[in-house]
């Protein structure tokens, strides 16, 4: 639902009536992943997506009915080879949709919701000072409780209660909202999106509950070195992709704001230096297209060494081998150079600074999603997978 948190927010403000179907569960192949949201107004106005257009009309209808009915429904899409006019998805794969009434007269779910989207649409889910949040949602459980909401913040703080099966205590109720924001918290820190099963009782004994926990964080940083023509083109596809993305180059004459125009910042610093201080993390991408040793040496010596998610390089075979000799020299072990993707990007055989920023973003892409990288005409590789691979994993895999 977070996805489309700047319009949900200006219907909240507007005091809107509104129903929002939320994915929260896929197996197979499916073009949306939980989180993935449709809202609809009580005029009929839809914002957002749930699959790409195979169900978005079945679960419009839902939207209505749901703001009609004044009650949450949790409701299953796939593929049926018995009726190939079913409602599904022709892509073989299954989703589960949450559909919640949001009217504004609702004083349970309505005002964590709208503080939720508030919270995330502020600089852009999280960016510049918007503050980072998770949004746990009951998505499967007792009766009552679906769709019922807690905002949790990175302290650990939160906003509305979850409540609790029929004839349970406040003690037990209070357990319930303090383990959801406990697992909600954990997944926050990760700048993850996903399904955690826990009781009802709060503890994971009892009748199960499953909540949605939707994180809401700054987007990742790419730091590209080097402000030559590639990086420009590179800075584009980054933002294409969402990235928060910083320009960083020694020479004032090459980092100038005005050959950067949609870069969020340029710095005029050694590479190394400037790292050295960076705010990274396991989402972070090193781009570094210096192709000089005296900025590529230092700064990969301690880019590879640090937590973060893909470090890549430019340069020839040959310089990249000559590079492994010097960084070799400089203490780094097999380990630490087995993470350097260089000569960086994919085998697009690439000539423009247009192409080899594609070339780039792939493997980017690859390297965070866990793909091969091979055509898929042919393969047997799934064509979506399953979730975005753990920061540690991301960690171990960007040799």
């Amino acid at each position: 639902m977070l996805d489309i948190a700047a319009e949900l927010h200006r219907w909240c403000e507007e005091g809107r009536d509104f129903a929002v179907a939320t994915v929260v569960a896929v197996s197979g192949s499916a073009p949306r992943q939980p989180g993935a949201a449709l809202a609809v107004d009580a005029d009929g106005t839809a914002i957002g997506s749930v699959s790409g257009g195979c169900v978005e009309g079945a679960v419009y209808e839902l939207c209505q009915e749901a703001l009609s009915t004044g009650e949450p429904v949790r409701t299953r899409f796939g593929y049926s080879d018995e009726d190939a006019f079913a409602v599904g998805l022709t892509c073989g794969g299954v989703i589960d949709v949450l559909v919640t009434p949001v009217p504004a007269a609702d004083t349970v779910r309505r005002p964590v919701l709208a503080a939720a989207v508030r919270s995330a649409a502020a600089g852009g889910e999280a960016a510049a000072g918007g503050e980072a949040v998770a949004l746990a949602r009951i998505v499967d459980g007792p009766d009552g409780l679906l769709g019922r909401a807690l905002l949790v913040r990175p302290d650990g703080t939160y906003e509305g209660t979850l409540g609790g099966p029929e004839g349970a205590s406040a003690a037990d109720r209070a357990a319930l909202d303090r383990t959801a924001a406990g697992e909600a918290r954990a997944l926050l820190d990760a700048g993850r999106t996903a399904s955690v099963v826990i009781g009802a009782e709060g503890s994971r004994c009892g009748s199960p509950v499953t909540l949605l926990v939707e994180s809401s964080v700054a987007p990742a940083r790419m730091i590209v070195f080097g402000a030559i023509d590639f990086a420009s083109a590179l800075v584009r596809i980054g933002k294409f992709l969402g990235y928060h993305v910083t320009v960083c180059d020694a020479r004032p004459v090459f980092a100038a704001a005005h050959r950067f125009p949609e870069a969020d910042e340029v710095v005029v610093d050694w590479p190394h230096r400037y790292l050295e201080t960076a705010e990274v993390d396991a989402r972070t991408v090193l781009c570094v297209l210096t192709h000089d040793a005296k900025f590529d040496v230092p700064l990969l010596e301690r880019a590879l060494r640090m937590p973060v998610g893909y470090v890549g390089a430019m340069g020839s075979r040959r310089t990249h081998l000559d590079r492994l000799r010097r960084l070799r020299e400089v203490g780094l072990n097999e380990v630490e150079l087995a993470r350097l993707r260089s000569p960086i990007g994919l085998d697009l055989g690439a000539h423009t600074p247009e192409e080899t920023a594609l070339s780039i973003a792939g493997e980017i892409v690859a390297a965070r999603r866990g793909g091969s990288g091979v055509p898929l005409t042919g393969a047997h590789t799934p064509i979506h997978h399953d979730t975005e691979r753990a920061p540690a994993d991301r960690i171990g895999s960007v040799a």
